[in-house]
């Protein structure tokens, strides 16, 4: 029952946001694709790869089913097939010990976030994301998190954050099938025409380190309305599962009970006969 509670207000907050950071993530990669007139800008330019940044969102307890599980799973694939060093920026304490216990470098955590987190409660992990991608600590910045769908389906997914997707690396990577979350608004990126004031280098300048904070924002609140509704079907599960074990073992203790009470009852009724034998003889 407190699962299900939290669940709906976590479900509630992810709905509320989820359209504004789609819509962001839309207009950021439509500025990516028409580069500023004095040359890219460092927040959207590829650059060859020598280390990875990975943002891992994971719950800070267990008794959620496959949540954490999952999640790392993906992560850890991710990490051993990446062909450069990975470092993680650990949200939550099980995505920490279990990439501290692999061996892999925790540069940053944030855990014990308050159950309807704010902005101002992940900024550290952004600022900590962007601040090394722009010293060249990281050249490419990837966010792995649970993409809440509804109470019974989550989806586990890496998304790069930075370098900012163009319209023509996110198409190709749509059709490598590097398994992107299915936003229902990636078919339209690049579709319109926009007439951006004051100008492109201004508004990137501007709206990328704010966007690069929004979109960890909104993967945390996909996550946290992945791991209740995980964590309320786990409970769930464990209930009913308790009421059969109970049952199992109410059936079970009655049948030894009458066992027992019938043996009693023998040993009662041989001990008369036996006395009225006695008294006959």
């Amino acid at each position: 029952m407190v699962a299900a509670s939290k669940m709906r207000r976590a479900q509630e907050q992810v709905l509320a946001t989820r359209e504004y950071a789609e819509k962001a993530w839309e207009l950021l990669v439509h500025l990516a694709s028409h580069p500023a007139e004095d040359g890219e800008h460092p927040l959207i330019t590829p650059r060859p790869v020598q280390t990875t940044g990975l943002v891992l969102i994971t719950a800070d307890g267990g008794l959620a089913g496959g949540y954490n599980y999952n999640i790392i799973r993906l992560a850890l694939q991710f990490i051993r097939e990446n062909q450069t060093p990975v470092k993680v920026i650990a949200v939550g304490r099980k995505g920490r010990d279990f990439m501290l216990r692999s061996g892999v470098e925790v540069v940053a955590e944030i855990s014990d976030l308050p159950p309807r987190p704010e902005l101002l409660d992940v900024l550290p992990a952004a600022q900590v994301a962007i601040e090394d991608f722009e010293t060249g600590a990281f050249d490419e910045v990837y966010l792995a998190y649970t993409l809440f769908h509804n109470t019974m389906s989550h989806e586990p997914v890496i998304l790069r954050l930075l370098p900012i997707y163009t319209s023509a690396e996110l198409q190709a990577d749509m059709r490598s099938g590097k398994g992107l979350p299915d936003f229902g608004h990636i078919e339209l990126v690049g579709a319109g025409e926009y007439i951006y004031e004051p100008d492109v280098r201004t508004l990137l300048d501007t709206i990328i380190p704010r966007f690069a904070e929004l979109q960890i924002y909104q993967a945390i609140l996909e996550s946290l309305a992945s791991e209740h509704s995980a964590r309320m079907i786990a409970m769930r599960n464990a209930t009913e599962n308790a009421q059969e074990m109970i049952g199992d073992l109410t059936g079970e203790y009655n049948r030894l009970r009458q066992e027992a009470i019938t043996k009693e009852i023998l040993d009662i009724a041989g001990g008369a006969e036996a006395l009225a034998q006695s008294a006959n003889k």
